[in-house]
């Protein structure tokens, strides 16, 4: 059967896992609750406030049999609206889950993706500062070196009244500004000539001293004295705005130098009246990215007409912290088995074994056999 384009099959999906059990960890560190909304939702709920934003007009739509319009979440933040209400402040929740664009499928671009997301409502620059070293700390254990580049939308308003661009034109300007690391300048250019605005680029090639006169630049020393306190590096990159115009404040976008996509981006908005702050990381372009040994030790037990020794000893291993499963039938073909699904350690359980008191493994890597008894074999796997 023929996949859908945007959509895959993942077969292997342990590398995956262990990703989002990394995140998962750090944000449980930091005392963020977890929680789990519906897929599907009411069109109108779906798009909300935010019509013209391009992941808004993305959504998959559809219908239920009571002909009612409902639409696939295409993010998690406009549930928060629901979830957040009458909440203690702060609330800090996260979220992990599918999450789905009814858009162009290019490169490490899905129509399906799994997000990860952070958020703090009734959030201060501390918090501001906490999800950054959230997002540092995830790096970090992933070992992937990234950039985090950050701008703020109360700057970026005051730029544009400076260059006396019109209110009902603001939000697509700064759309077209946002495009300045993925399409040519002359291409932006020629986008912001419809708004009569193509003047604003050369703002964007001075200096960050230059931003110092407009009145909001103190966020931006704010945010970068706080970051420095915590040991976090962040680089300021004027022009970015990101694609959703909820944003209100700080805005946070992270890249790494083997891809060109983002793979994490948030910023600070209001959710119900609420200043609130959060990020989102990008789970399927981490697996590709991320370079780490994630295959936890598997064990074959292969049972040679010794089933009840053999399902005694899978449970051993089990204790031990290890998967295991038992093969019943012929070592050839159970060594097959091992190799494809990538299993490093075989134990066989044969009458031989059964007289003699003894266990014999075969480490799959190195082809090595190690011959020991039973009481022996906790110590063989903490090695």
């Amino acid at each position: 059967m023929e996949l859908i384009k945007g959509f895959r099959d993942l077969e292997n999906a342990e590398k995956k896992i262990f990703i989002r059990n990394v995140i998962e960890d750090v944000f449980r560190l930091y005392n963020y609750n977890p929680i789990e909304t519906p897929i599907i939702e009411k069109e109108e709920f779906v798009k909300g406030d935010n019509l013209n934003d391009e992941a808004v007009s993305n959504i998959f739509k559809l219908q239920d049999r009571g002909k009612r319009n409902l639409a696939l979440r295409y993010e998690f933040t406009f549930q928060l609206k629901r979830v957040a209400n009458n909440k203690k402040l702060p609330y800090k929740r996260y979220q992990i889950g599918e999450v789905f664009r009814d858009e162009p499928s290019t490169g490490n671009r899905w129509r399906q993706f799994t997000q990860c997301d952070a958020d703090v409502v009734g959030s201060s620059i501390k918090d501001e500062v906490e999800i950054l070293k959230i997002c540092s700390e995830i790096f970090n254990k992933l070992g992937i070196k990234v950039q985090i580049n950050f701008s703020n939308r109360k700057l970026l308003n005051e730029v544009l009244e400076d260059f006396k661009v019109k209110e009902i034109h603001k939000n697509e300007v700064i759309r077209e500004i946002d495009k300045l690391d993925k399409l040519s300048e002359k291409e932006v250019c020629l986008n912001l000539k419809k708004f009569h605005a193509e003047s604003i680029l050369s703002i964007f090639k001075k200096t960050e001293k230059y931003f110092e006169k407009y009145k909001n630049y103190i966020e931006i020393e704010e945010l970068k004295k706080a970051c420095s306190l915590s040991k976090i590096k962040i680089n300021f990159q004027p022009f970015l705005a990101r694609g959703l115009s909820y944003y209100n404040g700080s805005i946070f976008e992270v890249k790494a130098d083997k891809m060109k996509e983002t793979i994490a981006a948030g910023g600070s908005y209001f959710i119900n009246g609420i200043q609130s702050t959060g990020i989102s990381f990008g789970l399927d372009r981490l697996e590709s990215l991320a370079e780490i040994n994630y295959l936890r030790k598997k064990v074959l037990v292969i049972s040679l007409n010794q089933d009840e020794k053999a399902l005694e000893i899978s449970d051993k291993v089990r204790k031990i912290g290890l998967g295991c499963n038992i093969f019943y039938g012929r070592p050839g073909k159970a060594l097959d088995y091992a190799n494809s699904y990538d299993i490093k350690y075989v134990i066989f359980i044969g009458e031989e074994e059964i007289k003699r008191r003894k266990l014999k493994i075969k480490n799959m890597d190195t082809g090595k056999e190690t011959e020991m008894s039973f009481n022996e074999l906790e110590g063989y796997f903490k090695k």
